[in-house]
Parts: structure tokens; C-alpha cells; sequence
């Protein structure tokens, strides 16, 4: 059965995830709400990793609605690609990550799939930081992200969850398509930092 704790944590979640596909500064306090209901949601489910993950996400996004607000010391923060060197070593660090800690939460706690539950907190934190410096990246990981996460949930009966995380995984296939048209256009405008520049800072 569906919640009104459920319903609400979705109705804000969903608004901040479309409003990051838009490129918009409202996604940090929207997605700061939502988090702190999904907090008790899945600590309820016994998916702690997902809890402690909303935790983070919560930090995170007063860090980066300071970010995009401030800028990059002072330089306003504009989308572009990732430095392709970090992003080398991110899939097979996450990777190992994600074992670790699900071994960890399966052989000292209850947790319900620690495997998969470790890998949609680790690379969820990779998406997350990577949206805070406003990086193309960002989306391909939200699709992985996306892609556990939806059978996840429906297995934990959170059927109204799974199924906006499969409209999430479409919205991320089309911010990533925006995003790069923004980041084509940002980078042409008169007084542009380059591409590879505004990468460097990742």
C-alpha cells in the first residue's frame, strides 16, 4: 500500500529531478526534502544503505545549491564534460566500493540486497557530486543508478517508487541530450571558458 510518507517524499524528489534535468537551482532544496523523507522510508525497509545515502544527499545538496549559486570561485559554474582522466578510474574504484560496503552490510546487519543496495548508494554519491560542478557525466550515471534501482524497490514493495524511477531513467536520457546542447551553447558564447578549462576544476 501506498503511504502519504511515500507520496510525499516522490512529489518532492520527482520535482527536484526534473528541475536538475532543466538545469534549474531550485533541484537542491527540493530533492533537501525529499531526501529527509526518503530517509525514514528506507530505514523503515531495512535499505540502510539507501538511508545513509539520503544523508549524504542532503549535505550535498546544501553544497551545491551554494556551488551554483556562488560559482566556482567566482567564476559562474557552466555545464561541461567531465575531466576524462577522473572519470577513468571512477567505474572501477565504485565498483569495488559497492562490494565492500555490501559485504559489510551483509554479513553485519539485516539489510535486504546489500549488493545491490551498495551499488545504488555508490554510484548515486558519483552522479550527485558530479551534478554539483554541473557535469554532462552526471546523467549516464543516474541511468546505471536508475536501472537497480527500479527492480530494487518494486521487490520491496515501494511499487510507487520503482515506477517513477523508471520515469526517472527517462528523464535522465534526455538531460543528457540538454545538457550537452547547454554545454555546446555555453561554450560558444562570447567570453566562454573552454570546455577542457572548466573541466579541470573536476
Amino acid at each position: 500500500m501506498i503511504g502519504p510518507l511515500e507520496l510525499t517524499a516522490n512529489a518532492f524528489a520527482t520535482a527536484a529531478i526534473l528541475l536538475a534535468g532543466r538545469n534549474s537551482i531550485h533541484t537542491w532544496w527540493t530533492g533537501i526534502a525529499g531526501c529527509l523523507l526518503f530517509t525514514l522510508i528506507f530505514y523503515q525497509t531495512r535499505l540502510y544503505a539507501d538511508a545513509v545515502l539520503q544523508v549524504f544527499f542532503v549535505l550535498s545538496s546544501i553544497a551545491g545549491w551554494r556551488l551554483w549559486l556562488r560559482g566556482d570561485h567566482g567564476r559562474a559554474l557552466v555545464v561541461a564534460p567531465a575531466d576524462a582522466r577522473s572519470l577513468a578510474w571512477i567505474v572501477p574504484l565504485g565498483l569495488a566500493c559497492a562490494a565492500a560496503y555490501g559485504a559489510l552490510l551483509h554479513y553485519w546487519t539485516d539489510a535486504y540486497a546489500p549488493f545491490a543496495d551498495s551499488m545504488v548508494l555508490v554510484f548515486s554519491v558519483v552522479a550527485q557530486l558530479l551534478l554539483m560542478r554541473r557535469r554532462i557525466e552526471n546523467w549516464p550515471f543516474w541511468l546505471l543508478v536508475n536501472t537497480i534501482a527500479a527492480p530494487l524497490y518494486a521487490s520491496r514493495e515501494l511499487y510507487l517508487t520503482a515506477f517513477l524511477y523508471g520515469v526517472y531513467w527517462i528523464n535522465a536520457l534526455v538531460a543528457w541530450k540538454r545538457w550537452q546542447r547547454l554545454a555546446r551553447e555555453q561554450a560558444s558564447a562570447p567570453g566562454a571558458v573552454p570546455a577542457a578549462s572548466a573541466s579541470s576544476t573536476q
